[in-house]
């Protein structure tokens, strides 16, 4: 029994195994972040377009320019996503991989 205590504690306690639940625990905060942030803008987004719609002296190319600005902001939020997994990958990929050979 204490044997198993030991070993989970030295588990626990390496530097590689802590490195792997905070990197897991920061993914996680912005991976939920990220899916907040999208709900918040993909509401005012539908929001917006019911707005815009009902807008009687709104001009067709105000209305398509709008358009064009939301699905520009998603593409972009997207890339922040990507960006954000690619630096997270490449920056602590290092320290996991040390010491295998």
């Amino acid at each position: 029994m204490q044997a198993d205590t030991a070993a989970r504690r030295d588990e626990m306690m390496d530097p590689k195994t802590m490195g792997k639940q905070v990197m897991d625990f920061y993914k996680t905060a912005f991976d939920n972040s990220y899916g907040a942030m999208m709900m918040l803008q993909e509401q005012m987004e539908r929001m917006g377009a019911m707005y815009w719609g009902q807008m009687v002296n709104l001009p067709e190319e105000a209305k398509k320019g709008l358009t064009e600005w939301t699905k520009s902001y998603k593409k972009n939020c997207e890339d922040f996503k990507k960006a954000g997994a690619v630096n997270c990958t490449v920056t602590f990929s290092p320290f996991f991989l040390y010491g295998k050979r």
